[in-house]
């Protein structure tokens, strides 16, 4: 008989979520779905709030990566305002962005992926986890949390608080920095270059044992989607948007990220509250795309600084161009938290960045404020329509997680079909699935929106369990 196999929940993700792996009356695996159930509205909550509230606003909603939808919305207030902040604003917000990103694939490779990477996919579940690993490697893990606080220290810095940072604002940032604050950040870099790139020789030694993982864990053609600037270069601020096909091909390029919406379209189905964006081109679902750290460095044409280009020219000669394995977003991720650390090391040496002026004030100029940047998942998107009195009529928020619906998707379906045994789906083999969701990193918390109505059923029962009735009926 037709049965499901449930995997309930996802662990080691950001959020809540289970997959559901379907298996015919053949006995075979014929389909597998990622069902995202939380929902959170922040798109809701934004109406009929003044427009300089959202960044702080949208900051809450994810603990994980705040300071992408900081500077989104301080982006989208820049627009509403029609000017730009000053250069010294400018430098702080890509400061933060890349010790956002610095901060948040460290969560991602060392506390949620290295449990398998290292102690193995089939590795007792009880020990599978950041402290089974500190117990195994207590140096290496040390490292990692070394990362992340560097990255956090900077977004404290700047920001004002690690988590949900106030620093940025429509207009610029709220002050400007002091050079003993730039000069305790300079201090990490050794130690912060020296961990990368022993995490990145750590990996590529590794590679050798996961072909197999490789070649099931979402190894499909799709587009590739990201930022770059005018010279091909990965960007993750102010870029333009590029999208490249399977074979490399160039699909568009030089696109607005104000006009993300005449070029993404967003479905929605009913079995998931997060939305199923598509390359509007070639409509829904054949215009899947990937984006997040794999989609980066498959767009640009180099990253831009030259630690980061040597590895970026290794990655391209043994995983191809463009990489189209999923698994290959751990190695992304650590080649962009080297270029991370030696932008940090590029910004903080500029005293550019300590000029006293760092915001530009004015009234509002417009109705519309669209902002973008690359958050760690992926490009993020925040589009506000306001009215003359300044509050917010409408907000849409495409998530980087969401943009990486379909492919998700289509990882587990492989992945099952490669590794889930449906007369006996080993854990281990249930594990290898949810690990293809884990090379994405998706961030559920932001992701979990919803089109129309929200499917919202009530029950009134008596007090002996009989249903008394239900809305809607």
């Amino acid at each position: 008989m037709a049965k499901r196999i449930v995997i309930d929940p996802v662990t080691r993700i950001e959020g809540h979520a289970r997959i559901s792996i379907y298996v015919n009356e053949a006995g075979e695996v014929e389909a597998a779905q990622f069902h995202v159930g939380e929902f959170r509205g922040f798109e809701k909550f934004a109406q009929g709030r003044p427009f300089h509230e959202m960044p702080g606003l949208m900051a809450r909603t994810c603990g994980i990566c705040p300071v992408s939808h900081v500077l989104a919305g301080s982006r989208a207030g820049d627009m509403l305002l029609g000017l730009d902040p000053p250069p010294a604003a400018r430098a702080q917000r890509r400061l933060l962005n890349y010790a956002q990103h610095l901060q948040s694939h460290a969560l991602s490779f060392f506390y949620l992926s290295c449990p398998d990477l290292l102690l193995g996919f089939d590795s007792p579940p009880e020990r599978r986890h950041i402290l089974g690993l500190a117990e195994a490697d207590p140096g290496f893990v040390r490292r990692g949390v070394r990362l992340r606080q560097f990255g956090q220290t900077i977004i404290e810095t700047i920001g004002g608080r690690r988590v949900h940072p106030p620093g940025s604002v429509p207009g610029g940032m709220t002050r400007p920095l002091e050079r003993e604050e730039v000069e305790r950040i300079r201090q990490w870099l050794p130690e912060a270059l020296e961990s990368v790139q022993m995490a990145l020789d750590r990996f590529k030694a590794l590679l050798g044992q996961f072909q197999e993982e490789i070649a099931s864990l979402g190894d499909f053609p799709s587009l590739f989607m990201g930022m770059v600037n005018g010279q091909g270069e990965l960007e993750i601020y102010d870029g333009a948007i590029r999208f490249v096909d399977a074979a490399g091909n160039l699909v568009a390029d030089n696109l607005d990220p104000a006009r993300y919406f005449t070029y993404i379209g967003e479905a929605s189905e009913e079995w998931s509250y997060m939305k199923f964006p598509y390359y509007r081109p070639l409509g829904y679902p054949g215009g899947m795309y990937r984006v997040g750290p794999l989609a980066r460095l498959n767009v640009c044409t180099r990253v831009g600084t030259p630690l980061a280009d040597r590895e970026l020219r290794e990655f391209r000669q043994r995983a191809g161009r463009p990489a189209c394995a999923t698994f290959h977003y751990h190695w992304a991720r650590l080649i962009e938290m080297l270029h991370a650390v030696e932008r940090i090391d590029e910004i903080t040496a500029d005293d550019v960045l300590l000029d006293p002026r760092v915001r530009a004030r004015a009234g509002q100029n417009a109705n519309v404020g669209i902002g973008a940047c690359e958050a760690p998942r992926g490009t993020l998107f925040h589009h506000y329509e306001v009215d003359d009195t300044g509050l917010v009529r409408r907000a849409n928020l495409l998530i980087a997680t969401g943009q990486n619906n379909l492919a998700m998707n289509q990882a587990v379906t492989q992945a099952a079909k490669r590794f889930v045994r449906a007369d006996d789906p080993a854990e281990g083999g249930l594990n290898r699935v949810e690990a293809a969701i884990r090379c994405f990193d998706p961030c559920l918390s932001c992701a979990t929106h919803a089109f129309g109505r929200i499917p919202l059923l009530v029950e009134f029962r008596r007090r002996d369990g009989s249903l008394l009735r239900r809305l809607p009926a």
